[in-house]
């Protein structure tokens, strides 16, 4: 089972591959939303925001969101270390239920290209 540092640097890792990202990629992760990542596992939620094509995390918190943002994210951290690791792919993960995301229909047609 993943540590929550372990998925703390996770999210680094992926916002730094954001920031690294060229053309259509770093266009979509361009804008500025409220980001929460809940690790169903550890029930520990990462809060923060997505901005200017970086994640910034602002909070953990205990237990599910606190607030609605608006992309949520909740998946184990198993899981986002896959993700983020290049083992597991976002399609095949959301498609058998084991990533949830959620987001505005606007947003998720931009996020699309992230994934």
């Amino acid at each position: 089972m993943a540590t929550i540092q372990e998925c703390r640097e996770a999210l680094d890792r992926l916002s730094d591959n954001l920031a690294r990202a060229d053309g259509d990629v770093r266009g979509a992760a361009a804008f500025d939303r409220s980001l929460s990542c809940h690790v169903t596992d550890l029930d520990q939620t990462f809060s923060g925001r997505l901005r200017d094509g970086r994640i910034q995390v602002d909070a953990l918190t205990a237990g599910p969101p606190p607030a609605k943002a608006e992309i949520r994210l909740a998946m184990t951290g198993d899981d986002l270390l896959a993700l983020v690791g290049g083992e597991l792919k976002f399609a095949k993960a959301w498609a058998s239920g084991r990533v949830r995301l959620e987001a505005g229909f606007r947003d998720l047609l931009r996020l699309k290209s992230l994934l």
